[in-house]
C-alpha cells in the first residue's frame, strides 16, 4: 500500500475539522433560529395554541391577527432596504451561485440583514417558509469559513456545501437527506472531495438536533403498508396531478414577482401591503398564517378536515404564499410547498374515497406522498425528498409510494417549467443551468478579462505603405484601425493591403465587417461567435464605440479549455 502524502493527511484533518466546525455553528444557528420564531409565534399571537389561550379576548385576536403581518412587514421591507445591499431576499439561488460561480456570496451583513428579516417575517406570520432562510444561514458559516487561509483546493464550495447539509439535517432531523440536498441542489456533483466533510458536517447537525437537543420530528405518522397493488398507479396519477400543481404554485409566486415590480407601490411598503392583505384573509382562514406545522400534522389524520375545508386551505395558501413571497415578505418556498402538497394529498385521497369505490390504504400514504410530489420539483430534489420521508418515517412502504409519486411528478414538471424555481429565478438573473454546469459557468466568465491592450492602432488618416511598415515592425498581421477619439473605425490585414497603392488613406479600406466583442461578451458567447473567424484577434470595443484592445483567439480557447478542465477536476476529485 502506498504511504499517503502529507498534503493528504493536511486535507483530510483540516476539511474534518471544517465539516465539524460549519456543521456545529450552523446547527445551532439553526436550532437558535427555529426556537426564536416559535417565540415570536406565540408572543405575537400567530400560533394556534397562542390563539386558543386568548379566545376570550376576540378583540384582541382579531387586532393581532391584522396589525402583527402588516406592521412584521413594514418592519422587514424597511429592513430589507437598510441592511441588505441587494435589496431582496437571500435564499438558496445565491447558495448556488457562489458555489457554481466560484465568486463571493454576499457580504456578510447582507446575510446577516436577510435572516433577520426572514426571522421576522416568519415570527410574523408570513406565508413564507423557514428552510429558505436556514440553508442561507448555512451558506453564510460556509462562506464565512471559506476566507480562512487554509489552503483547500475549492475551499468556498466544499464549506458552503457543509452549511447548507448541516442546516437542513437539523431541521429535518435528516442527515442523509441533508448530504444529499447540498450535492444534488447546491454543488450539483458528488465528488469524494466535497462528499466526506459535507457528511461530517450533516452528520454533525444530526447529533446536535437528535442528541444533544433532542428536538422533535416534523410529524409522526403510523403506516401499516400499501394494502393494495392497484394503488401504485393511483400514487403516479398523484404524482403528475401534483406536477401541475407545482408549476401553478412556482408561476403564481414568479407572477406575483412581476406585478409588485410593475406596481407603484414602494419597494420597501410592499411586504407592507402583503401584510395587510394577509391579515384580512387570516381573519377567515387562519391557518394560512406562519409555517403551519399544526395544519400539516392534522392533514395526516382521517377526518381532521372536511373536504371542503382541505380545499379552501389548499386555494388560500397558495394565493397568500405567492402574495408573500413575491411582494418582498423574506422566506422561503420549501415549508409552503409541503403544507400545499400535504393538504393536495389529503385531498386526492378523499376524491379517490368518492369517485373511485374500491378499498385504499390510508389517507397517511396519499397525504405524504402529495407533499413531497409538490416539494420535490419546487426545489429540484427529487433524491432528497424521498430520503426526507423515510427518515422522518422509517417506513419503507411509506418511502416506495412517495419514490413514484416523486418520479412522475419531476418527469412532468421539467417538461413544463424547469428543474426548480431556484434555477429558474437564477435564470432570470442571467445564469441559466437549464443548458448544463459548463455553458452557465462559462457566460458568467467576461472575454474582456482575457484582453490585451497590447495590439498595433493606427488612425484612419495613416496611408497604406505607412500601416504595412507598423505593421512590419510590430510583427503583426492586422491592425485596429481608432480615430482621434478613440472609436473603432475597423480592421485592416496585411495580406489585404498589400496589394494596393501606399498612398491610400487605411480608414477607406478598412474591413467594418467583422465580427468584435464588447465590456458584456462572455467567454461562451465568444466561443459561438469565432467558430468561423479567421485572424490574430477580436477587436474588443465598448458600447459606446470606444476601442478597448483585442482578445487574442487562442486566449478565448484557453479560457474555455481551462474552465472546462476545472469543472472536470472538480466533480471528479478523490481526498
Amino acid at each position: 500500500m502506498e504511504a499517503q502524502h502529507p498534503n493528504s493527511t493536511y486535507r483530510i484533518l483540516v476539511v474534518s475539522a471544517l465539516g465539524v466546525s460549519i456543521g456545529t455553528a450552523a446547527s445551532l444557528s439553526a436550532i437558535g433560529f427555529v426556537e426564536a420564531i416559535l417565540w415570536l409565534n406565540e408572543r405575537l399571537l400567530v400560533s394556534p395554541y397562542a390563539r386558543i389561550q386568548y379566545e376570550e379576548y376576540p378583540a384582541l385576536v382579531t387586532a393581532a391577527t391584522v396589525l402583527v403581518p402588516a406592521i412584521g412587514g413594514l418592519l422587514v421591507g424597511l429592513l430589507v432596504r437598510g441592511a441588505v445591499r441587494e435589496r431582496r431576499a437571500l435564499g438558496p439561488p445565491d447558495a448556488i451561485m457562489a458555489v457554481q460561480t466560484r465568486r463571493p456570496p454576499p457580504t456578510p451583513a447582507s446575510g446577516a440583514g436577510s435572516t433577520l428579516a426572514a426571522l421576522l417575517s416568519l415570527g410574523c406570520g408570513a406565508s413564507v417558509g423557514q428552510y429558505g432562510p436556514l440553508v442561507y444561514l448555512g451558506t453564510l458559516f460556509g462562506a464565512l469559513a471559506a476566507r480562512l487561509p487554509l489552503r483547500i483546493q475549492d475551499l468556498q464550495a466544499i464549506a458552503i456545501g457543509c452549511g447548507v447539509a448541516a442546516a437542513i439535517s437539523t431541521a429535518f432531523n435528516a442527515p442523509l437527506a441533508g448530504v444529499v440536498f447540498a450535492h444534488e441542489v447546491v454543488l450539483r456533483h458528488y465528488s469524494l472531495r466535497a462528499f466526506a466533510p459535507v457528511t461530517v458536517a450533516s452528520a454533525t447537525g444530526y447529533v446536535f438536533a437528535n442528541v444533544i437537543f433532542d428536538r422533535a420530528p416534523l410529524f409522526l405518522v403510523s403506516f401499516e403498508g400499501v394494502a393494495h397493488s392497484y394503488e401504485f398507479p393511483l400514487f403516479a396519477l398523484e404524482g403528475v396531478l401534483a406536477a401541475g400543481l407545482a408549476v401553478g404554485f412556482m408561476k403564481l409566486v414568479l407572477l406575483s414577482a412581476r406585478m409588485a415590480q410593475n406596481s407603484p407601490i414602494p419597494q420597501s411598503l410592499r411586504p407592507m401591503v402583503a401584510g395587510v392583505v394577509l391579515g384580512v384573509v387570516a381573519l377567515g382562514v387562519p391557518e394560512v398564517l406562519g409555517i403551519g406545522k399544526e395544519t400539516l400534522r392534522f392533514a395526516t389524520i382521517e377526518g381532521a378536515f372536511t373536504l371542503d375545508e382541505l380545499t379552501l386551505i389548499l386555494v388560500v395558501k397558495l394565493a397568500m404564499t405567492a402574495l408573500c413571497v413575491g411582494f418582498g415578505f423574506v422566506g422561503g418556498v420549501f415549508s409552503p410547498a409541503l403544507l400545499i402538497g400535504i393538504l393536495a394529498g389529503a385531498l386526492y385521497s378523499m376524491v379517490l374515497g368518492v369517485v373511485l369505490p374500491v378499498p385504499q390504504s390510508a389517507l397517511v400514504v396519499y397525504a405524504i406522498c402529495g407533499m413531497m410530489a409538490v416539494t420535490s420539483p419546487v426545489i429540484g430534489a427529487p433524491l432528497t425528498t424521498i430520503l426526507i420521508v423515510f427518515e422522518l418515517t422509517r417506513n419503507y412502504d411509506l418511502t416506495i409510494a412517495a419514490m413514484v409519486a416523486v418520479v412522475f411528478s419531476n418527469l412532468v414538471a421539467y417538461r413544463l417549467f424547469g428543474r426548480s424555481l431556484f434555477d429558474v429565478q437564477l435564470a432570470g438573473r442571467g445564469f441559466d443551468l437549464s443548458t448544463g454546469r459548463d455553458r452557465a459557468i462559462l457566460d458568467t466568465m467576461p472575454v474582456r478579462e482575457r484582453m490585451t491592450a497590447f495590439c498595433t492602432r493606427v488612425p484612419p488618416g495613416a496611408s497604406v505603405g505607412e500601416v504595412i511598415s507598423r505593421l512590419t515592425a510590430d510583427g503583426r498581421s492586422e491592425a485596429s484601425v481608432v480615430d482621434d477619439e478613440g472609436r473603432y473605425r475597423g480592421i485592416v490585414r496585411l495580406q489585404t493591403i498589400q496589394q494596393l497603392r501606399p498612398d491610400i488613406r487605411i480608414g477607406t479600406v478598412a474591413d467594418t465587417g467583422q465580427i468584435t466583442f464588447d465590456e458584456h461578451t462572455t467567454v461562451w458567447t465568444a466561443m459561438e461567435t469565432m467558430t468561423d473567424f479567421v485572424g490574430e484577434a477580436v477587436p474588443l470595443v465598448a458600447r459606446d464605440g470606444i476601442f478597448q484592445g483585442v482578445v487574442p483567439e487562442g486566449a478565448v480557447i484557453d479560457a474555455y479549455l481551462e474552465a472546462i478542465h476545472d469543472l472536470r477536476r472538480e466533480e471528479n476529485a478523490g481526498s
